[in-house]
């Protein structure tokens, strides 16, 4: 069987001060209480950065074009489920005067934005998050994470999430 897997596109959205736009999730079912970049995943037969120009228009408001953005790092992840994930973080400039300014577009699935020093996130960002952000600072082109723990057995049913996760089950999520 051939390795396949989720191709998950994120706007490192970045002021002239540092500064890197964060969303706190809630309402997804996923990492919510969490902070995120605005993100989403790549959707059948969409280019990567039509994807995140798509994502920026839905999620924050702004009016990116592809010649805007940039890839700063690649991310591949295995989530506590043991699915694979590949993030692509793209960045550009905070341009206001050229893009708008940022708005949260989907308060259903977004409590606030928020802009936070690129090297001193939050502590309950998403690690995923953490590791591309920490690529963008750093200007390494490639990471993994969560591929040293070993993924549950391909029958196990997951457990529902009935409550957003506390602070100790969120320090062990991973992307």
């Amino acid at each position: 069987m051939a390795y396949a897997s989720v191709v998950d596109i994120m706007l490192v959205l970045v002021r002239d001060d540092d500064h890197v736009l964060l969303a706190l999730r809630r309402g997804t079912g996923y990492a919510d209480g969490q902070w995120n970049v605005p993100s989403g995943k790549l959707e059948d037969s969409e280019h990567a950065l039509d994807a995140i120009v798509r994502e920026a228009r839905e999620e924050i408001g702004i009016a990116l074009e592809p010649d805007d953005l940039h890839l700063t790092g690649v991310v591949h992840c295995r989530n506590p489920e043991g699915e694979g994930r590949v993030g692509l973080f793209f960045t550009t400039p905070h341009r206001p005067d050229r893009h708008g300014e940022p708005v949260n577009a989907e308060p259903h699935k977004c409590a606030e934005l928020a802009w936070y020093p690129l090297d001193r996130l939050p502590a309950d960002t998403v690690p995923y998050i953490t590791a591309g952000l920490t690529l963008h600072r750093t200007g390494r082109p490639f990471a993994t994470i969560g591929w040293d723990v070993t993924p549950p057995a391909r029958n196990s049913d997951p457990l529902p999430m009935a409550r957003p996760p506390g602070p100790e089950e969120r320090a062990t999520r991973t992307c």
